[in-house]
C-alpha cells in the first residue's frame, strides 16, 4: 500500500522556503510512492490540532510555479517546542492521515522537532521517517554550506545597502547612517550588507557583527575619523552585537520578551546607536531598520537561492525513498569556481541545537584577503534573477494555500 506525506513549515519566513515546498511536492508526485501529499497548518501546532490540508490542488505544474516564487509561507508557521507530552499526540495524527514520511521545513529549532520526533518514533517502532529541510536566513545551521533563503536575503542586503549609499551621500553635510541587520548570534547578513566595501568600495565603513564584542567608545572614535575626511559614515550592524561582557547592546531598548524557544526578541540596536551618535558627536544621524524586509523581497530574489531551494527539497525525497529518518538535508559546496555545489542527508544530531558562526579567521574585516574570502563565499548565493509571473497590473502572482485559492 503507498504511503501519504505531510509536510509542514516552521520558524520564521524566506523568500525559498515555499520553493523548498515545492520541491518535496514536485518529487514525491514523480516518484511513485506517494498517494497523498498533505499540508500541515502552522507547523506543529497544526499536526497537533489536526489542522491538516490536502495539497492535490495545487500540485500542478502552473501552482507549483506560483509557489516557487510565492515569498513567506504557504502553509504558515508557528514556533511551536513540542513536549515529551505530545510526541504521541503527532504520532496518532500522523497515523490517523495514513503518513508514511513527514517532510518538516525550518530552521535551528525546528530541526530540534524533527531530532526528537524522529527518536520518539524509533523508539516506538514505528515505520513513520521524518526528514528535515534546512531553511534560515540567518545562514546559522552547521554542517550545511549555506541556507535556502540565505542567499535571497544577502542578494537584497547587498542591493539595498548599494542603494542607501547613493542616497546618503548626496547632501555635504556631516551624517552619520545606521543600518540595523538581522542576525541574532551570527552575522552573516551583515556580512551580505558589507559586500559594496568587500569589493572595493568605501561603505559602509563599520560593519559589527554579534561574533566580535562591540565597543561603543571604538565605535564612536572610528566615526570621528572617518567624519574628519568624509561627509558621510555608513554603518551596518548586526540586531545581536553584544558587550564584550555578553550584553546585548541597547539592552533597555529591547521588550525582554522571549519565545518558546528561550529567545529574546531583538530590535533597536540601530535606535540606540544613533542617540548615542547623536548625543556624542552631534551630527546628522539616522538608523534604518530593515526589518521583515530582508526576508521577503522575492522582488530580489536569488535565482541561484530559489533553485537551489527546490533541488533540495526533490534531494529530501530522494533520502525517504531510500529510507532514512532523522535526517536533515545539506548543501556541501564541491567548487568555488566554478560553483557548484552536492546535496547530502546528515544525522539532525549534527544540527539541532548548534549554531554555525562566522569563523574567527574572518573577524578582521579591513584584512584584503579576509574580504575576498567572504566575497568568494557569498557572491554565487545571489547570483541570477527571476522572472516572476506576474498579473495584468505587473505585480507577481502568488500562491494562498490557507485561503484554498490563488491571490495576489
Amino acid at each position: 500500500m503507498k504511503k501519504h506525506i505531510l509536510i509542514g513549515l516552521s520558524g520564521g519566513p524566506s523568500v525559498a522556503i515555499n520553493a523548498s515546498m515545492a520541491g518535496v511536492m514536485k518529487a514525491a508526485m514523480e516518484s511513485g510512492q506517494y498517494d497523498h501529499i498533505y499540508g500541515a497548518l502552522h507547523g506543529v501546532e497544526g499536526v497537533l490540532n489536526g489542522d491538516i490540508i490536502d495539497l492535490s490542488p495545487f500540485c500542478s505544474d502552473e501552482q507549483l510555479a506560483l509557489l516557487v516564487q510565492t515569498p513567506a509561507m504557504a502553509l504558515g508557521s508557528c514556533r511551536k517546542k513540542l513536549s515529551p507530552e505530545e510526541f504521541w499526540k503527532v504520532e496518532e495524527v500522523l497515523l490517523q492521515y495514513g503518513i508514511g514520511v513527514f517532510f518538516y521545513i525550518g530552521g535551528n529549532d525546528s530541526m530540534d522537532t524533527v531530532l526528537k520526533l524522529s527518536r520518539y518514533l524509533r523508539e516506538k517502532n514505528s515505520p513513520i521517517q521524518v526528514i528535515g529541510v534546512p531553511k534560515t536566513i540567518d545562514n546559522d545551521l552547521p554542517v550545511t554550506d549555506h541556507t535556502p533563503g540565505f542567499g535571497s536575503s544577502a542578494k537584497y542586503l547587498y542591493h539595498t545597502m548599494h542603494e542607501i549609499i547613493r542616497d546618503s551621500e548626496i547632501y555635504p553635510v556631516k551624517n552619520v547612517v545606521i543600518v540595523e541587520i538581522m542576525g541574532r548570534n551570527s552575522g552573516w547578513l551583515t556580512l551580505a550588507g558589507g559586500l559594496p566595501m568587500f569589493l572595493g568600495g568605501v561603505y559602509p565603513q563599520i560593519v559589527s557583527i554579534p561574533e566580535v564584542a562591540f565597543d561603543e567608545k571604538a565605535f564612536l572614535e572610528t566615526i570621528r575619523k572617518e567624519l574628519n575626511t568624509r561627509h558621510t559614515v555608513i554603518c551596518a550592524v548586526s540586531e545581536g552585537v553584544r558587550t564584550k561582557d555578553g550584553n546585548y547592546v541597547g539592552m533597555e531598548t529591547k521588550s525582554g520578551a522571549v519565545d518558546s524557544f528561550g529567545h529574546v526578541y531583538l530590535s533597536g540596536v540601530g535606535k540606540y546607536l544613533e542617540m548615542l551618535v547623536n548625543r556624542e558627536i552631534g551630527c546628522k544621524v539616522r538608523s534604518i531598520e530593515l526589518n521583515v524586509l530582508q526576508r521577503c523581497a522575492s522582488h530580489l530574489a536569488s535565482k541561484t537561492d530559489l533553485d537551489e531551494a527546490v533541488l533540495i527539497g526533490q534531494e529530501a525525497v530522494k533520502a525517504a525513498e531510500a529510507g532514512q529518518t532523522g535526517v536533515m538535508m545539506v548543501y556541501r559546496r564541491t567548487s568555488d569556481a566554478p560553483y557548484t555545489i552536492a546535496i547530502d542527508a546528515v544525522d539532525v544530531a549534527k544540527v539541532a541545537n548548534l549554531e554555525k558562526k562566522v569563523p574567527q579567521e574572518w573577524f578582521n574585516l579591513n584584512d584584503e584577503e579576509v574580504k575576498a574570502q567572504i566575497c568568494t563565499y557569498l557572491l554565487p548565493l545571489i547570483k541570477g534573477d527571476i522572472s516572476p509571473v506576474c498579473d495584468e497590473t505587473g505585480i507577481p502572482r502568488y500562491v494562498n494555500i490557507r485561503s484554498i485559492h490563488e491571490t495576489k
